[in-house]
């Protein structure tokens, strides 16, 4: 390249060094930034840059001065505060569905949105208990896919599989396509999942992202709209456990008062409850009963108890009954 050609680049190279090198606690000279610029076959004069400093400034970069015993530059704020990427970078370190690989990627990059005096400060090492990450590679790609198929209003065709026993990945329906037509993307216990239509049995349906593969984007424009327009997505999570669709049923429930916040973290502040004896309280709650639904209720032992309606009553009682006769 040209000396004169890399002239042309100083603008940009200053603005890069200053936001790559500096902050409050690290700010450079003008003599520094002219050794920076010199690496680069780019000569500078103090006044020069003084002008260039000003250019930026009017382009919208937060350039602070500082008045010591020397004169110095430094970003004061940017797109993202430390906190605010420290953050990014612990949701991707503890999310499931992203690889290893790919975490480490996603955290460089996160990493060039600091100083380089700040980006150790995100080389955070999150321990999580049990955490397994995904080995499908492609699911950043088959997001971007699902994500087009909506924004095109098309159906989709794909392939799920499931691991058997012995570790070996089996590809469910024996290899033939689904074909669905996808509404949303669904964040539930770390795990992506698509919402789609179901035309074979006229109902949505719930397929994890990270267990679907060859996904193909197809002609035909998506099945169940009108469905999906008098769905009620916040309404739907709260009474999905576990992503197991069902039949929606009104449950009555009765919990200890020291389990109120566990209640309204999961069905929301507003739910309506009313004392129901010493020390409890009791509810009714749209929701689609489900193994997860019965387990979570399991969890919290006599402090939580199904009142109606009967047939999921006795549905919880028939599970109890099975896991005590495993021990006897």
């Amino acid at each position: 390249m040209a000396k004169g050609s890399n002239q042309k680049l100083k603008m940009l190279y200053l603005a890069q060094y200053l936001m790559r090198n500096t902050d409050e606690k690290h700010p450079v000279t003008i003599a520094q930034i002219i050794a920076h610029l010199k690496t680069h076959d780019i000569p500078a004069e103090r006044k020069s840059l003084y002008n260039d400093i000003e250019a930026l400034r009017d382009f919208g970069l937060d350039i602070i001065q500082t008045r010591s015993k020397t004169t110095g530059y430094y970003i004061g704020s940017r797109d993202f505060e430390t906190a605010e990427l420290k953050l990014l970078v612990d949701s991707v370190q503890s999310s499931k569905f992203i690889t290893h690989q790919k975490t480490l990627a996603l955290i460089k990059k996160i990493e060039n949105l600091a100083s380089i005096h700040d980006a150790h400060q995100l080389q955070r090492q999150i321990h999580i208990c049990n955490r397994v990450k995904t080995s499908n590679t492609t699911v950043y790609y088959s997001i971007d896919t699902l994500h087009n198929a909506m924004s095109d209003n098309r159906q989709i065709a794909f392939k799920y599989y499931e691991y058997t026993a012995a570790k070996v990945r089996r590809q469910r329906r024996d290899g033939n396509d689904y074909i669905m037509s996808p509404f949303s993307l669904i964040w539930d216990d770390e795990n992506y999942y698509m919402l789609a239509w179901d035309e074979e049995i006229s109902q949505f349906r719930h397929f994890r992202v990270d267990k679907m593969n060859d996904i193909r984007i197809l002609n035909e424009s998506r099945l169940g709209v009108d469905e999906f327009k008098k769905l009620d997505m916040s309404a739907y999570s709260k009474m999905t456990f576990g992503m197991f669709a069902g039949k929606v049923q009104n449950v009555r429930m009765r919990f200890a008062n020291h389990l109120a916040g566990v209640v309204f973290d999961r069905f929301g502040i507003d739910t309506i409850t009313s004392p129901d004896g010493e020390g409890h309280f009791a509810f009714t709650c749209e929701l689609a009963p489900s193994p997860t639904f019965y387990g979570w209720i399991a969890t919290f032992g006599k402090d939580a108890e199904i009142l109606s309606p009967a047939s999921v009553r006795e549905e919880m009682k028939n599970r109890i009954t099975e896991i005590a006769d495993l021990y006897k």
